[in-house]
């Protein structure tokens, strides 16, 4: 794509019973500045979520992106028209097919460069299940259709990014991925995605497996003999990578500002002191999920389908705001 002040961000709606429609439509507003939006859904959950948000937008179904508009005051829809019926906060295997679909659309559209990116809105991993779907989530289908095979999972909150070496696995297996060559793949591609959001001189931690990373081998031998080669690989390769660092203090310095990322082992290690900073004691949740590594822009909110809350008209839009956002932004930076 050329270089465009406002990015065309595709915005998948996620699954139909959930909070998506309703935070997309919340965000839409606050966001004008920054994108051009299409959302990938459909237009008539799109339109009950503007009338139980008490929201002023028009809903406009669209054929195609072409036919998007600067219109402020209009919220387009690429309508896949693929719910027969609407119910909240239930697991439904129809829901997680269309739910796949948009996604399917979203990837196509990006791949041709019909959209500058892609923001989803959160899928139940039941439904998509039961649909058939093999991947456990977003960024394995995303990789998946673009074949990538090195990629990462990049959480980021305030001052405070992290990706991961393995997301949705079980701990176990997690533990056996923690590999020279899968740290070194993870960060590289952190490197990559730290200059897509404008970090010219990004400086990468490395977080231990074990306690203390290992206390020198007396507490497991996973930091010594997989990561700090994997260090030492990526600093040969000029990436400022610092590590391993032991995983119960590395998090606190980077959020200081000492890094621009952790790279962390597994997923509840990244996951937990993004949650700590992203959720506040209203429940309301910021924080953006960007996916580094692919050839196609990726981010995502940074929380689930609310089933328990979805239809209310309640939930905050904060994490969809800062997910166009950034996908705007890196549209930008890689134009």
């Amino acid at each position: 794509m050329t270089a465009v002040k406002r990015p065309l961000v595709g915005v998948t709606m996620g699954d139909p019973g959930g909070i998506g429609s309703e935070i997309i439509v919340e965000a839409a507003p606050e966001v004008t500045e920054d994108a051009s939006l299409v959302v990938i859904g459909d237009a008539d959950v799109i339109r009950h979520a503007v009338d139980q948000c008490d929201s002023d937008l028009s809903v406009e179904a669209v054929e195609s992106v072409a036919d998007v508009r600067s219109d402020p005051s209009t919220l387009f829809v690429l309508d896949l028209d693929n719910v027969a019926s609407l119910t909240y906060g239930e697991i439904d295997e129809a829901y997680g097919r269309a739910s796949l679909e948009y996604i399917e659309r979203a990837i196509e559209l990006a791949i041709v460069g019909d959209i500058d990116a892609i923001a989803t809105a959160p899928i139940h991993k039941q439904a998509t299940a039961q649909a058939g779907s093999e991947f456990a989530g977003h960024t394995g289908m995303l990789a998946a259709y673009t074949e990538t095979d090195n990629y990462s999972m990049m959480l980021i909150e305030g001052g405070l990014r992290v990706t991961h070496v393995s997301t949705h696995v079980p701990l176990r297996e997690a533990c056996d991925l923690v590999t020279t060559e899968n740290v070194l793949d993870t960060i590289t591609v952190t490197n990559q995605g730290l200059h897509d959001l404008g970090i010219d001189d990004p400086t990468i931690a490395v977080a231990g497996l074990n306690p203390h990373a290992g206390e020198g081998g007396l507490l497991g031998t996973e930091d010594d003999d997989a990561i700090e080669p994997a260090v030492e690989q990526a600093r040969e390769a000029g990436i400022d990578a610092e590590g391993p660092i032991p995983p119960d203090t590395v998090y606190v310095k980077a959020a200081a500002g000492a890094y621009d990322c952790v790279v962390s082992m597994y997923h509840d290690q990244g996951h937990i002191p993004i949650k700590m900073l992203g959720f506040d004691s209203t429940d309301t949740v910021s924080g953006v999920n960007m996916t580094v590594g692919l050839p196609i822009i990726r981010t995502s909110v940074d929380h689930g389908t609310a089933f328990d809350i979805a239809g209310q008209g309640i939930a905050s839009e904060s994490s969809m705001v800062d997910a166009i956002r950034t996908a705007a932004r890196v549209a930008i930076e890689r134009a």
